[in-house]
């Protein structure tokens, strides 16, 4: 009897300890990238750089990071995914770490691409370990609790690197934000890899269950369009948005990083559990729910950020922390959106052909298309391109509301036979 009890906490405690190591990850995935983020100016100061310089940094990294994904998804879906994600938070760590000898903006910008490859493996596999291990309605719950990492992991980068780098140099944060990923790539080797797709309800189709079948999947092609836009959006964001209140709105460094790390980070976690809940919440209404929410936060953002950008009084910081709410929202629903739109066979692989599209059209060029509006006009005409592309996300995904496909829910179907 008590090895019975023994076996049954067991099973309820691995995948929520699973989803805790995998989502400290996440975190320090994201804070690895952003600490660049908040140290930018005094890089250009250092190393005498234009803004357009200082964007293909990050267009170079993501560049790499979205090559490197259609190697490991297929990698993914035939071997171990829990041994890549470990290799691949081994690899990047010790990049991160090797910033202690960058003495040049050519050596920052190879060691900020191979970086992008180690952090493909991660992002490429994990969702779909974390999607296997709870049934389809929990997921937009349970991604909410996993894309945590994304708000909290790029605040941390921004505080971290706008406290410390004032004080010790723009290379200091790194080391700092590298340390924990050998011990936590360490613990992802004492998880149990779930069954691949234990919890899925439908039949394979030649859309769902084939890469060329991708082509003709209309649920997952307006889910990673719109995950496209909303990333041109975001990526821009995030790169340029400390540099908008340092220089355009006359913040010091340090207070410019505080101030939007905080926005994010209390944004971010309010915003992934709510966009997650919500979506799992309607989705016992409509199949559509997760593409309803996403549409719909990006459209209600698009008028808080032009207040946002243009206004200058007490509103302006309301406004960010308004706008950048709503375009965190959809993190969760979006993302599971993708997930349901495949099969589990080949979900790692459609993560990284979502990976590579929503990244080649969106956070890819966006940082470096900002830089030269900004360096020929100014950065607040910038932020245009932003709003534009929030307008085109929330339309692909009002659009793409009718192709969601059906899910079971205490055994009932939710959306079948609907188109």
């Amino acid at each position: 009897m008590v090895y019975s009890l023994d076996l049954v906490t067991s099973a309820k405690l691995q995948p929520r300890t699973a989803l805790i190591v995998l989502t400290a990850l996440n975190l320090l995935n994201y804070a690895d990238r952003n600490v660049l983020f908040a140290v930018q100016p005094l890089v250009q100061d250092e190393f005498h750089l234009t803004k357009i310089q200082i964007g293909y940094l990050t267009s170079a990294f993501l560049a790499f990071y979205m090559i490197a994904a259609p190697f490991v998804g297929p990698l993914a879906d035939r071997y171990s995914r829990k041994l890549i994600i470990v290799f691949g938070a081994l690899f990047w760590s010790g990049l991160t770490l090797l910033t202690a000898v960058t003495h040049t903006y050519t050596e920052l910008l190879v060691r900020h691409t191979l970086v992008g490859i180690g952090e493909a493996t991660f992002v490429t596999i994990a969702p779909t370990f974390v999607a296997d291990l709870f049934g389809e309605g929990k997921r937009g719950r349970i991604l909410g609790v996993f894309y945590l990492a994304i708000p909290v992991g790029s605040a941390a980068g921004y505080l971290l690197g706008g406290y410390l780098a004032p004080h010790y140099g723009w290379r200091f944060p790194f080391y700092i934000a590298a340390a924990p990923g050998f011990v936590l790539a360490i613990a992802v080797l004492f998880l149990n890899e779930p069954q691949r797709g234990q919890f899925d309800s439908l039949k394979g189709t030649p859309e769902r269950t084939t890469v060329v079948g991708l082509a003709s999947n209309a649920s997952f092609l307006t889910a990673t369009l719109g995950m496209a836009a909303m990333t041109f959006s975001l990526g821009g964001i995030q790169v340029w948005m400390p540099q908008f209140l340092y220089s355009e709105r006359h913040y010091s460094l340090e207070a410019a990083n505080l101030m939007f790390g905080l926005i994010i980070v209390v944004d971010g976690i309010l915003a992934a559990l709510a966009g997650g809940w919500l979506g799992d919440y309607l989705l016992r209404r409509t199949k559509s729910a997760y593409y309803l929410v996403s549409a719909a936060s990006m459209a209600l953002g698009v008028p808080a950020m032009i207040v946002a950008l243009f206004a200058k009084g007490q509103i302006m910081i309301p406004a960010i922390a308004v706008a950048a709410f709503f375009l965190l929202l959809n993190t969760a629903p979006l993302n599971a959106a993708v997930i349901n739109s495949v099969d589990a066979h080949i979900r790692a692989t459609a993560i990284a052909v979502n990976i590579f599209i929503i990244h080649i059209l969106g956070d890819v060029p966006s940082p470096t298309m900002m830089g030269w509006v900004a360096d020929n006009r100014s950065l607040q005409a910038a932020f245009i391109l932003p709003v534009i592309a929030m307008v085109v996300s929330s339309a692909i995904l009002f659009y793409g509301m009718k192709f969601a496909p059906p899910v079971h829910l205490d055994g009932a179907a939710i959306g079948a036979g609907k188109t």
